[in-house]
C-alpha cells in the first residue's frame, strides 16, 4: 500500500515538473515572438537603431534567427554596419550549410563594399549549392531576379539544367528571364522548349502574341523557327509552330511549303494541307489556296475529300481571276471549261451542285449569258432539292440576275421567298440585306433603313457590319435637302456598278464629285470611281482619285482603304516599289487598327528584300 502511494506521488511530481517545463517553454516562445514583432515594427517604421537593438539579441537564438534574417540584414545594411552584417551572415551559413540564399546575401554585402572578387566567389558557391535541387534553383534564380541580376538568375537555372542533364528544365522561367535581358532569340528558344515539352502549342501562341511586337522581333522569331525546323526535321512541333506563325502573318505560300514537307515526313495523307487550304481561302488568298487544293488533287486522288478539293481548286482559281482587274473574259471562259470538266468527271450530283451554282454566276455576271445561267441554276435546284439552304442560295443568285435585268419587282419577291424559307438564320439575313440594298438602289431610303435596323442585330457579324455601314451612309447623306438628289444619284450609281456598267457609273460618279462637292459623298464617290477605273484598266486615273482621298480625307473612314488600294496598285500595276513601300509604312504608322496592317507589313517586308524562308 505504501509502495502504491509512493509511486503515485512520484508520478504526480514528474508530471508537475513536465508541465512547468512546457509552460516555461511556451512562455519563452511567446516572449521571443513578441520581441520579433517589436523588432519588425521598428523595421517597418525605419527606426533602424531600435530595430538593431532588438534583432541583435534575437540573432543569438537559433530558433528565430532564420525568421529575422532578411530584416536584420537589411537593418545592418541601412546602418552601414558591414562588420556585424558579415558576422551575422557567416554564422547563418555555418548553421544552414545547404542554404544557397545566405551565400548570395554574403555576396551582396561584399558587392556593397566593392569586394568584387569575394562577391563572385560567394555567388558561385550559391549557384553550386542550389543547382542540385530544382526548388532551390528556382528560389535562388528568383532571388537574383528581384535583385536585378537577371544574368545570375539565368546562370543558376542553366547550371541546374546541366547538373540534371535535362535540356527541358525551366523553359518557361528562362524564357521570361531572357525577355528581361532583351535577348529575344533566346527567349523564343526557351518558350519553344517549354511548349514542346508540355505539348502546348497554344501556350507558345499566347506568349508570342504578348511579347513579339516589333518588325525586328518578328524577323528574329522567323529566323529561330526556321533554324529549329532545319535542325530537328523529325520533331513536328517546330514545323507546326512555324506554320501557325506564318498563317498569323498571312504568309500562306511559305506555310504551304512547310505543311507539304510535314505531310511527307509524317504521312498525314494531306489532312494538314487541306486544313491550311481552307484557312488561306477564308483569308481570301485564293492563289495559294488553289495551289494547296491542287496538291491535294494530284497527290491524294483516293482521299474521301477529293471531290471537295477538286471543286474548291476551280473555285479558288475563279476568285483569283475575279480579283485581278480588269477581269480577262478569256480567263472566265477557261474557268467555265474547267467547271464543265469537273462536272463531267464527277457527274451531276449532290457533290457537284455547288460547282453548277458557281458556273451559273460566271455566265450571268461576266459573259452576260443570263438565260443560260438561269437554266443551270434551275437544274442545280432540282438536283439539290433535298438541301433547303442550297436551294435558297440558288434563289438568291436568281434574284441577283433579276437585278441585273432591272426586274426589281421579281427580285424583291425572290428575296422575300428566301427570307420566309430561311427565317432567323444567316441565309435569311442575307436575303433581307439584298432586299435592303435593292430598296437603296431605287432611292427608297426609308424602307431600306427599316430593314437595315433589323439586320444590325443579326447574329452574323459580317451581315450586321454591312447593315451598319449602309445605314450610316444613308443617315449621313439624307435629310441634307428635301429631294436628297445627291444620295439618290449615288445609290443609282451603285446599281450600275452591280450591273457591271462601269462607263455609265464613272459618268455618274463624276457628276456627283463636281456637282455635289459640298456633300459628304465626295470621298465615297472618288473611291468608287477609282475602283471602276481599275476594272477598266485605267490605272493612272484610279491612282489620281486615290491620291485625292489620301490628301483631302486622310482620316475619314476610307483613308486606310484608299492608302492600301493605292499601295497595291503601285506595286502590282505600276511597278513603283518605293512608292508602294512608303504607303505600306504609312498604313502601319497612321492606321494601327486597320484590317490592312498585317498584309501591309508582309508586303513591305517582301519589297524590302527580306529573304527568310
Amino acid at each position: 500500500m505504501n509502495n502504491k502511494i509512493y509511486f503515485k506521488n512520484l508520478f504526480i511530481k514528474y508530471y508537475q515538473s513536465l508541465l512547468i517545463t512546457f509552460i516555461c517553454f511556451f512562455h519563452a516562445s511567446f516572449l521571443l515572438a513578441q520581441d520579433v514583432q517589436i523588432g519588425n515594427e521598428y523595421f517597418k517604421n525605419k527606426e533602424y537603431n531600435k530595430a538593431k537593438t532588438v534583432y541583435e539579441k534575437l540573432a543569438k537564438k537559433d530558433q528565430v534567427a532564420n525568421e529575422i534574417h532578411p530584416f536584420y540584414l537589411e537593418t545592418l545594411r541601412q546602418l552601414g554596419d558591414w562588420k556585424e552584417a558579415e558576422k551575422f551572415v557567416k554564422k547563418q551559413i555555418r548553421n544552414n550549410k545547404d542554404n544557397a540564399i545566405y551565400h548570395a546575401d554574403l555576396a551582396e554585402l561584399f558587392l556593397a563594399q566593392e569586394k568584387n572578387e569575394e562577391a563572385a566567389k560567394e555567388f558561385d558557391k550559391a549557384i553550386t549549392l542550389a543547382k542540385i535541387d530544382e526548388r532551390d534553383s528556382r528560389e535562388l534564380s528568383n532571388y537574383f531576379f528581384t535583385k536585378a541580376k537577371s544574368e545570375l538568375a539565368i546562370n543558376t537555372l542553366l547550371a541546374s539544367r546541366e547538373h540534371f542533364k535535362n535540356p527541358l528544365l525551366y523553359g518557361d522561367l528562362l524564357g521570361r528571364l531572357f525577355k528581361a535581358t532583351n535577348n529575344t532569340a533566346m527567349m523564343i528558344n526557351e518558350f519553344l522548349i517549354f511548349s514542346e515539352s508540355s505539348a502546348n502549342l497554344d501556350y507558345f501562341k499566347t506568349v508570342i502574341q504578348d511579347e513579339i511586337k516589333t518588325e525586328k522581333d518578328l524577323a528574329i522569331l522567323e529566323k529561330v523557327l526556321y533554324e529549329k525546323v532545319q535542325k530537328f526535321p523529325d520533331r513536328p512541333f517546330f514545323t507546326e509552330v512555324l506554320i501557325s506563325h506564318l498563317v498569323n502573318q498571312k504568309q500562306f505560300f511559305k506555310a504551304f511549303l512547310q505543311a507539304k514537307a510535314l505531310d511527307k515526313r509524317m504521312k498525314y495523307e494531306g489532312s494538314n494541307v487541306y486544313e491550311l487550304a481552307f484557312l488561306a481561302r477564308q483569308n481570301k488568298d485564293f492563289v495559294n489556296a488553289a495551289k494547296m487544293f491542287e496538291y491535294m488533287v494530284k497527290e491524294y486522288p483516293q482521299n474521301p475529300e477529293y471531290p471537295t478539293a477538286r471543286r474548291l481548286l476551280v473555285t479558288c482559281k475563279e476568285e483569283a481571276i475575279k480579283n485581278v482587274y480588269p477581269v480577262d473574259i478569256q480567263d472566265i471562259k477557261l474557268l467555265i471549261e474547267e467547271y464543265d470538266k469537273l462536272l463531267k468527271e464527277l457527274g451531276l450530283n449532290q457533290k457537284t451542285i455547288e460547282a453548277m451554282k458557281n458556273k451559273a454566276n460566271l455566265l450571268a455576271f461576266y459573259l452576260d449569258e443570263k438565260d443560260s445561267a438561269v437554266a443551270v441554276l434551275q437544274k442545280a435546284i432540282k438536283l439539290g432539292a433535298g438541301d433547303l439552304n442550297f436551294v435558297s442560295r440558288c434563289k438568291l443568285d436568281m434574284g441577283d440576275i433579276q437585278v441585273l435585268n432591272s426586274d426589281f419587282w421579281e427580285a424583291t419577291l425572290t428575296y422575300q421567298q428566301v427570307e420566309k424559307a430561311e427565317k432567323d438564320n444567316p441565309t435569311g439575313y442575307d436575303a433581307k440585306l439584298r432586299n435592303a440594298k435593292l430598296n437603296y438602289y431605287k432611292g427608297d431610303f426609308e424602307l431600306a433603313e427599316d430593314i437595315l435596323n433589323i439586320l444590325k442585330k443579326a447574329t452574323t457579324r459580317e451581315i450586321a457590319n454591312d447593315a451598319m455601314d449602309l445605314s450610316l451612309l444613308i443617315r449621313d447623306n439624307t435629310g441634307v435637302d428635301s429631294t436628297e438628289t445627291a444620295m439618290k444619284c449615288y445609290a443609282s450609281t451603285e446599281l450600275l456598278i452591280f450591273q457591271n456598267k462601269y462607263d455609265a457609273a464613272i459618268d455618274s460618279l463624276t457628276k456627283i464629285i463636281t456637282k455635289y462637292s459640298k456633300d459628304g459623298l465626295v470621298d465615297d464617290a472618288l473611291y468608287k470611281r477609282a475602283n471602276c477605273y481599275l476594272k477598266l484598266s485605267k490605272t493612272d486615273l484610279a491612282v489620281s482619285d486615290l491620291n485625292k482621298i489620301i490628301e483631302q480625307f486622310p482620316f475619314d473612314v476610307l483613308g486606310d482603304d484608299a492608302s492600301f488600294l493605292l499601295a497595291v496598285t503601285l506595286e502590282e500595276k505600276m511597278k513603283d516599289k518605293e512608292g508602294a513601300m512608303k504607303l505600306y509604312q504609312d498604313i502601319l504608322k497612321n492606321y494601327p487598327g486597320s484590317i490592312f496592317v498585317v498584309e501591309s507589313r508582309n508586303r513591305y517586308r517582301v519589297l524590302r528584300g527580306d529573304t527568310i524562308n
